[in-house]
């Protein structure tokens, strides 16, 4: 296969230059410590190097499905190949893994465009889709938003109005399988060498749109549950190249979405520009006077839904990677506004107890 149809650029080809033995290929699926990579001899297994895993610091320092890697062979005729470096990330869509840990998770790389997809019916969350955005928008590729099962939404034009108020300069495709809605709309981001990736929730229909862009049914689907809820069916990352050009990379459903770092001031590009107008530059927007954003929620311009989401990032991205001692200090920030504010309604309480 040309590396052009999988994307490859004049960075990448620049890069692998410097590595004069080895050979370029894209990592298409991961099976633990298990890769499958095609190269232009076609597609191959591969492990990583015991040299790139002895260095590496966390999961984000190993392959994931849509990187450049370098490896020893172009074929399998003499068996498993060897990764022995990742090539320079030019996007990354990664979330914080799930559960309590602080380890970060790579859900697709080099990646130019993230469908982020989100079902009209059982699915729709406007506050999941704002955190969506914001990890879509840190990760350097652009955000489109495609709705699913428009055929089961009885209140379409309600649903869009609500989501235009959070999809801040991201597009918008609205989708159907039944009616065969969208599909053409999808292809026309799709060009040789541009990727895409496909994010969302179990069941919202990922697969269904991909097997649409394909014209074939690649990809396995299960039917819409009685309740309306879709059923997960994607349960690894895959990478799959598009016959009209480009490159689409499916990926399972997240029941969580946890936030390790997030572009913000795109995603809620309103309330930045409203606090940019508030008398005061580090403004809480809770008890000053002359606050843009607290006279906006006032008048109906912003919803306090969305406000209270934007707050609850902001504070899930500071207190990530903080250790427990920092963590505590910035609580009491949020709380009291300092140490010594905590002190004194402390010791006011203390007081009043006495009497």
């Amino acid at each position: 296969m040309e590396l052009q149809k999988l994307g490859v650029s004049e960075q990448f080809e620049q890069e692998a230059a410097r590595y004069g033995e080895l050979f370029l290929a894209r990592v298409s699926e991961q099976h633990h410590d298990l890769y499958t990579v095609i190269s232009e001899r076609g597609e191959l297994q591969a492990r990583v190097s015991g040299k790139l895993a002895y260095h590496a610091a966390g999961n984000t320092d190993f392959p994931a499905v849509g990187d450049w890697v370098m490896i020893d062979r172009k074929d399998d005729s003499a068996g498993t190949a060897i990764i022995h470096h990742i090539l320079q990330r030019k996007s990354v869509f990664a979330r914080k893994a799930a559960g309590t840990g602080k380890a970060n998770q790579i859900i697709a790389a080099n990646i130019d465009i993230v469908f982020i997809c989100m079902s009209l019916n059982a699915d729709f969350n406007l506050r999941r889709l704002e955190r969506y955005l914001s990890i879509a928008w840190d990760s350097g590729a652009v955000p489109v938003v495609a709705l699913t099962k428009a055929d089961l939404c009885d209140c379409l034009e309600q649903r869009l109005a609500a989501i235009s108020t959070v999809n801040v300069g991201a597009d918008v495709v609205v989708c159907s399988s039944k009616e065969e809605m969208g599909y053409q709309r999808l292809v026309s981001y799709s060009s040789e060498g541009t990727t895409m990736a496909f994010i969302g929730s179990s069941g919202v229909g990922k697969s269904t749109l991909i097997n649409r862009m394909l014209g074939q049914d690649v990809l396995a689907t299960k039917e819409t549950r009685e309740d309306d809820k879709g059923r997960h069916t994607t349960t690894h990352r895959q990478l799959l190249v598009l016959p009209q050009g480009g490159i689409v990379i499916d990926t399972p459903g997240m029941r969580e979405l946890q936030l390790d770092s997030g572009n913000l001031a795109k995603s809620f590009a309103d309330i930045e520009e409203l606090a940019a107008q508030c008398r005061f530059r580090d403004c809480s927007h809770t008890t000053e006077p002359r606050c843009a954003v607290k006279k906006a929620m006032e008048i109906g311009e912003l919803a306090q839904d969305r406000f209270k989401n934007y707050q609850k990032l902001q504070k899930e991205i500071n207190y990530e990677g903080l250790n427990a001692r920092t963590l505590e200090q910035e609580k009491i920030k949020n709380m009291f506004g300092s140490m010594g504010e905590m002190k004194q309604v402390v010791n006011y309480v203390k007081n009043k107890n006495k009497r």
